[in-house]
Formats: C-alpha cells, structure tokens, sequence
C-alpha cells in the first residue's frame, strides 16, 4: 500500500466497534452473508453504524469504551481466503457465514475521512492517494 506501484485495491465498509477490532485489534476474520472471489488488498472503512449487538459481545468489550472513528479509513489488509462456516475456524467467526480471512493488517495513525459504499467497493483514486499520504505520516 505504500508503494507508487498501482495495484489493485478494494474497500470494505464495517460497522464499529467491528473495524476497530481489526484494525487495532486480534480480529482477522470479517463474517459476512455472501463470498467473495477476491483476493488482495482492502481498505478497512468504519461506515457510520454501531452494530448494536455489540454490547452483549464479549470479543467487542476492549473497544466499547475506546474511540471508534466513523465514516473513515483505519487501515487495510490483505484478503486472502474466504469460505464457508465450517465450525469455528477462530473465536471471531460467527456460524452461519462467511468468513473472510485478513492477514498482514495495517492501521493508520490517523484515520482518513470518506463516505462508505455497500458490498466490496472500488475505493477513488484520491482516496487512495491519501491513504498512501496518511500512511508515510
């Protein structure tokens, strides 16, 4: 991410505390209702929700009572696998979904702002770019 090479990249909205637990925390697996065939590198966006099943969550208690930044960037990671429930591959993954599996998670020092898209979205060249910027700072 912190190279001039363009590579392809792709942005995943999340509800918080959700995104801070990747971002600044031991969540590496994102546990959705559909897959994905992509493989690479995602931006790690906090969208403006509060997953309000968040409270009654034992692995979401370290972020509850910390900032969580909303409608910004904190970080990225790579995708690199996504497949079915298959029992509990992690403490983070949840029956009945997808789990996708994120290694090599970066954060941001400072969040960058942006608005969020639904699904698994192509992020702005100028957001890229300033990603990039806040990742050299």
């Amino acid at each position: 991410m912190t190279s001039n090479a363009r590579v392809e990249v792709r942005a995943l909205t999340l509800w918080q505390p959700w995104a801070s637990a990747i971002a600044y925390g031991t969540k590496r697996i994102e546990n959705r209702r559909w897959a994905t065939d992509y493989r690479g590198w995602i931006l790690l966006h906090a969208g403006t929700t509060t997953d309000p099943a968040a409270k009654y969550a034992v692995m979401a208690r370290p972020f509850l009572n910390r900032p969580q930044p909303i409608g910004a960037v904190l970080g990225w990671a790579r995708l690199d696998d996504c497949h079915a429930d298959d029992g509990m591959c992690t403490l983070w993954s949840a029956p009945g979904q997808w789990h996708w599996h994120l290694t090599d998670v970066r954060r941001l020092a400072r969040p960058v702002s942006w608005s969020g898209a639904r699904g698994l979205w192509t992020p702005a060249p100028a957001l890229l770019d300033q990603v990039r910027e806040a990742a050299r700072a």
